[in-house]
């Protein structure tokens, strides 16, 4: 049972990536979606880093005090 869903996923996703391969559409929509994907990461790591650099900053505030 567990080799046949492994076989099953397997073929999934080598018939999806060869759909995608052949069709302008589909790859254009998985380019589109990557570059969105990855505007959003940068966006909340470039956060994260800001809140970080606040926190050490006033860190280092208070210890001069």
């Amino acid at each position: 049972m567990e080799k046949m869903f492994c076989l099953g996923v397997m073929l999934g996703m080598v018939g999806g990536a060869l759909i995608v391969a052949n069709s302008y559409k589909a790859r254009t929509l998985v380019k589109k979606s990557q570059s969105e994907v990855m505007e959003k990461v940068n966006e909340m790591m470039d956060e994260k880093l800001q809140a970080m650099s606040g926190k050490s900053e006033g860190e280092s505030g208070k210890a001069k005090k």
